[in-house]
């Protein structure tokens, strides 16, 4: 009698950051490639900093300001930028309100906190709770009052969540691992790496993940 195949087991390292629309396209897009090959692959996703912003003060930027000399667009460009996201989102199960996010925020203090929380086993919830909550609902992911009510929603100790923010816990771990990735040329998000070995740039299509990972089932 033939035994059940049990299901090849890899790493995922998503190098990503919080206020990166195309990190919240990519990571629902991943998840759902991977559940296409539940039972075949066993993934362990671990998320890893990445900093799109690190000179932000404290309260942000004007979002659609910031986007404009950032990237030198104008202020029609983002706006359709922001469609093509809207319907990118949809299409993946993720709901972008980008008119309720109106300022951009420095996100290292929830770096710091999705740090611990992966310490505790319970990082991807809090990283869809970040992204809904920035991209959705349009609040200030930098604010401690915010991350602490997130990580207690999610089933983290809201007190300890304090405590990791106020005494700048993980900010070291933080810039290593930020620095670790850029000095191998990840100089833009999200980045999907497989096993050390396979790179995904950017929020693909379910179907771009799951062509890339099913070869890895069948290895």
């Amino acid at each position: 009698m033939n035994q059940p195949v049990a299901p090849t087991r890899i790493r995922i390292d998503f190098v990503s950051d919080v206020s990166c629309p195309w990190c919240a396209i990519g990571l629902n897009a991943l998840e759902q490639a991977l559940g296409r090959l539940d039972g075949e692959l066993q993934a362990d996703i671990h998320l890893q900093p990445f900093e799109l912003n690190p000179q932000l003060p404290p309260g942000g930027e004007d979002a659609t300001e910031h986007l404009i000399r950032k990237y030198g667009s104008s202020a029609e460009q983002v706006e359709a930028n922001r469609g093509v996201l809207r319907e990118r989102g949809e299409a993946v199960g993720f709901h972008f309100d980008l008119e309720r996010r109106s300022r951009v925020y420095n996100t290292f203090d929830a770096h710091r906190l999705l740090h611990w929380a992966g310490l505790q086993g319970r990082q991807l919830p809090l990283k869809h709770a970040l992204l809904k909550a920035y991209f959705t609902d349009g609040e200030d992911v930098g604010a401690h009052a915010t991350l602490v009510r997130l990580a207690g929603a999610v089933g983290l100790d809201p007190d300890r969540a304090a405590e990791v923010l106020a005494h700048e816990e993980y900010a070291g771990e933080v810039r290593k691992q930020e620095q670790y990735y850029l000095e191998r040329g990840i100089n833009s998000v999200p980045a999907t790496i497989i096993n050390d070995q396979h790179l995904i740039s950017g929020g693909q299509p379910v179907e771009i993940f799951e062509r890339m990972l099913r070869p890895l089932a069948q290895a």
